[in-house]
């Protein structure tokens, strides 16, 4: 019959005892370290994807204001001609409704020349300022300025040909006078956190009958 063996474990040592708390200790700051290390990064990246995502919205707003400004453009060329049409504003610019709301007065008077190099500005920022016309563009609110400069006879018309003057929209079928505007678009995105605007200037030579508006600068 076989005995089988005792094993007797022999009590730690003090010192094996200390050697192992040591080890657990230096286990547990370095697993403390990582955690630390870890969390910091992911700190890092949520903050850098939030402040990317904070700018990328920024730049579409700051586009689209500068989109809205250019609607605004066409939107002013259009009631230049309109208006040189019918000597007037059409009514169907100004109903109810509208958009842009026009203030017919002194925008009429501006178009049509009794009110040229006008001084008032589309810029909110600037004192006294009072827009001809406000078009809304969700989330955009575009103010329109539109100033007579000056009247000129028509490069190669009749008027320039024959070195005399015939009147306004006298000579070549009416057209023999160009008329310079001067338009001016400030969009402002007021929905924003920080207030996001582009603003759009440009000049147009229309002929008095407002058959045609083109880009000067």
């Amino acid at each position: 019959m076989q005995r089988k063996a005792n094993t007797v474990q022999m009590p730690k040592l003090p010192e094996q005892r200390a050697r192992l708390g040591r080890q657990d200790g230096i286990a547990m700051l370095t697993v403390l370290m990582l955690t630390v290390i870890l969390t910091v990064i992911g700190i890092a990246a949520i903050t850098t994807t939030s402040m990317d995502i904070r700018m990328a919205g920024g730049e579409r707003l700051r586009e689209g204001s500068v989109n809205a400004a250019e609607s605004c453009m066409s939107s002013a060329v259009q009631i230049i001609q309109q208006t040189l049409q019918n000597s007037s504003i059409p009514s169907t610019l100004t109903g109810v409704g509208a958009n842009p709301a026009i203030t017919v007065n002194p925008l009429q008077s501006e178009i049509m020349g009794a009110s040229d190099a006008n001084p008032d500005s589309a810029d909110p920022n600037v004192a006294g300022n009072a827009p001809n016309a406000v078009l809304t563009i969700a989330p955009y609110t575009v103010n329109m300025d539109i100033d007579r400069l000056y009247a000129k006879p028509k490069a190669g018309g009749s008027l320039q040909f024959a070195g005399g003057y015939e009147g306004t929209a006298g000579g070549a079928a009416g057209g023999g006078i160009e008329i310079l505007y001067r338009i001016d678009c400030y969009a402002r995105a007021t929905s924003a956190s920080t207030p996001i605007s582009g603003r759009i200037t440009g000049v147009y030579a229309c002929v008095a009958t407002g058959d045609t508006c083109q880009r000067q600068i």
